[in-house]
């Protein structure tokens, strides 16, 4: 790379934190010591994995949730953690997007998935909320589904008589960790190509 690109890529970065946000990043879970490290919490452990890569902090309390900044291959990203419990997450992300003027079409979420094994990752460019409160939420308050979102496996009931909240809600086994790391690595680099506009290139590398 000349020194004229090295300039070039600056000056796009810059003009990236400068401006408004042009993605909203929404990972989801509930907040609280006692969630932390739960299955219905994998949405924050994909987005607090990328804020570590990226050396930023979700920190700032806006929007009824905790809120970041991040550049993701040139794009300007609002990563946010809803703190209204997972039930009432359309109501933060609403809010950001009306502030910030994004378009549903530049919302991406990531979330738990019971039907996948914990390791496993599926990326959709819209859908049903296929029982998740937390995307019934958004998908009410927004009044379209057709955001782009990213599902983690956390895996099913280990009997169907056991109530789905309790499961859910249950902390991961520690051989079940290292899968959600690395299910939570592989979220960051789909997050990377979907906001560049690779979405299809993140679903043939990383959809199980």
């Amino acid at each position: 790379m000349g020194i004229m690109d090295i300039f070039a890529q600056l000056e796009k970065e810059n003009a990236a934190k400068t401006g408004k946000p042009e993605w909203l990043i929404v990972g989801l879970g509930n907040p609280g010591l006692q969630y932390e490290n739960t299955r219905h919490n994998a949405g924050f452990i994909a987005i607090e994995t990328l804020a570590e890569e990226e050396h930023v902090r979700i920190d700032r309390l806006r929007f009824k949730g905790y809120t970041g900044d991040v550049t993701l291959a040139g794009q300007r990203c609002l990563p946010l953690k809803p703190q209204t419990y997972m039930n009432n997450s359309g109501e933060a992300v609403v809010q950001a997007m009306q502030f910030y003027k994004i378009g549903i079409d530049h919302v991406i979420v990531l979330f738990d998935d019971i039907s996948l094994e914990p390791g496993k990752l599926r990326i959709r460019r819209k859908g049903s909320a296929g029982g998740h409160n937390g995307i019934k939420s958004i998908i009410e308050l927004t009044g379209s589904d057709a955001f782009a979102r990213i599902k983690l496996g956390v895996g099913a009931k280990p009997h169907k008589e056991m109530d789905l909240a309790d499961w859910v809600l249950s902390k991961f086994r520690p051989e079940e960790k290292e899968a959600m790391q690395s299910a939570a690595k592989n979220a960051a680099a789909c997050l990377r190509l979907m906001v560049s506009g690779k979405t299809t290139e993140a679903m043939n590398q990383y959809n199980s």
